[in-house]
This record gives structure tokens, sequence and C-alpha cells, in this order.
């Protein structure tokens, strides 16, 4: 599968728009629009993830779990991780910064962290998981049942 955006390239530098409102940071903290081609024919669902591996926390960091969008979607226009934004009938589960929502980059000091927005396919239309999955449960379930996978990369990190 293939993901882009407007909002960022494969690679890039991810816009203030995007970054978190708080630990110092006074970003718009707002999801970026994504767009994916590609997906099996027998998608019935997809979940999309935003998540950090350079955060030190020996297991990454969370920023957005969204799961049970329907398969006839293929894009979220920007937003989409703020509650009610959210394509009808999915679920925002709970990130690592304790909300039910888009939590943007904000990283401590040093080198530039990765942040991977990933889509996801999977063989089942629905995950009998409620809004307070965290990023653990729902990959679980994720991995049980995806059939497909595709990554958009930003790059964030204090200057």
């Amino acid at each position: 599968m293939t993901v882009t955006s407007s909002t960022f390239s494969e690679g890039g530098r991810i816009p203030e728009s995007m970054v978190y409102n708080g630990f110092g940071y006074s970003g718009g903290n707002q999801s970026p629009d994504l767009h994916w081609t590609g997906a099996p024919p027998e998608t019935k669902s997809f979940v999309v993830t935003c998540y950090d591996p350079d955060a030190p926390t020996t297991v990454g960091f969370w920023h957005w779990l969204l799961f049970n969008i329907p398969a006839s979607t293929t894009s979220l226009a920007a937003g989409a991780g703020t509650p009610g934004k959210n394509p009808p009938g999915s679920v925002m589960g709970y990130t690592d910064f304790g909300i039910n929502a888009y939590g943007g980059p904000a990283p401590p000091p040093g080198p530039p962290h990765r942040y991977q927005f990933n889509v996801f396919a999977l063989d089942v239309e629905r995950l009998d998981l409620g809004p307070g999955a965290t990023g653990a449960l729902l990959m679980f379930n994720v991995n049980l049942h995806a059939i497909a996978k595709g990554t958009l990369t930003g790059i964030y990190g204090r200057d």
C-alpha cells in the first residue's frame, strides 16, 4: 500500500501545524490529511496509527490510534484526529498522551524523531475494542488481521 499526504512528503519535515501544543511546543496539533492506495480487494476495514519509534521510552510513543475505519474510506482530511471529525463508525484509541485524539510531535531536545503514519488493511470489519484501547492492545489485534500495510514517515526535532 502507498500512503501520501499533501501536508508533508516521505522523509520530509513535519510542519508546525501538526506539532503538539504542550511540552514547550505551541504547534497547531492537527493531524495531517492522509491518502492511501493499493489495498487488497479483500480489505474489510482500516487502521491508522502515528508512532514515534525514537521516543526515549524503550517502547516508542503512540501519537494517534484510529481503527474500525470503513473499507470504503481511502483518505482522511486534515484534522480527522480531532474527536468528532474521525470517520463515522471509527474509534480513536488511548494514546500515550493519555487522550483519545491525535497528539502531534513533541520530542525532547536532541536528534530529530521519525513519526510513522501507518495504514493497515484488515480482513475484519471491526476490531472488538473501545476507546480505552492502547497502542499495544490495538497492535496485538492488528497483527492478527493485517493483510497489508503502508507507511508515510515524517521527521521532526527541536532546533
